[in-house]
């Protein structure tokens, strides 16, 4: 059996995406939390010295670390052989390489400078704004085709695309105008093993 740490961060929805996976397959790991307002050399220094790239999620498999929040999706995918993994995989991938370039840009960084503040400028916002709200609407119009972006069965690409809406505290926008997301959240809400992110990411 594959023994798992995660390193995570509260705000952080990417690392939400690879603990929420974790919860809905029913895997047993340990959570560790980083808080990212610490400077990076005062951090935990296990999670220092696995990741490469300063940043959360971390997640260590048998003492082997995987980082960025699309990999550790597709690790658990293709070991446990869930969430799409094999029969949709090229959906899979395609969404998450979708999400990697679009919403999972766009609303992060529009959330953290409109919630946090030290924003990068009026023009700048407005640029992210405007990318994030073209991302909600192709969600929207693919998740009003089917209950899960890759038909009726949720996958990996619903945990990528759906972590930060999840968190339901975007200023400035009300998911309400979007019928189609806000049942598909439902949907995710409602599966075994769902936990909000303000529960499991502390």
């Amino acid at each position: 059996m594959t023994a798992y740490t995660l390193f995570g961060s509260l705000h952080s929805g990417h690392s939400y995406k690879a603990r929420l996976a974790l919860l809905l397959l029913g895997i047993d790991h340990d959570y560790r939390a980083i808080d990212i307002a610490v400077p990076r050399a005062a951090r935990d220094p296990e999670w220092r010295r696995h990741s490469r790239f300063g940043e959360v999620p971390v997640l260590i498999a048998n003492g082997v670390p995987i980082v960025q929040s699309d990999a550790i999706l597709l690790h658990l995918c293709r070991t446990h052989g869930a969430l799409g993994w094999p029969e949709q995989a090229d959906g899979v991938t395609s969404w998450l390489f979708w999400e990697a370039n679009r919403i999972g840009f766009s609303l992060p960084n529009y959330r953290f400078h409109a919630l946090f503040g030290d924003g990068p400028g009026t023009a700048v916002m407005a640029w992210l704004r405007g990318r994030m709200l073209a991302d909600l609407a192709a969600l929207e119009e693919a998740v009003t085709a089917s209950p899960f972006l890759l038909g009726d069965a949720l996958t990996a690409a619903d945990i990528a695309c759906g972590a930060y809406l999840l968190y339901r505290d975007l200023p400035g926008l009300d998911l309400e105008i979007y019928p189609a997301i806000s049942a598909w959240l439902a949907r995710i809400e409602a599966r075994p093993g769902w936990r909000a992110p303000q529960d499991v990411m502390g």
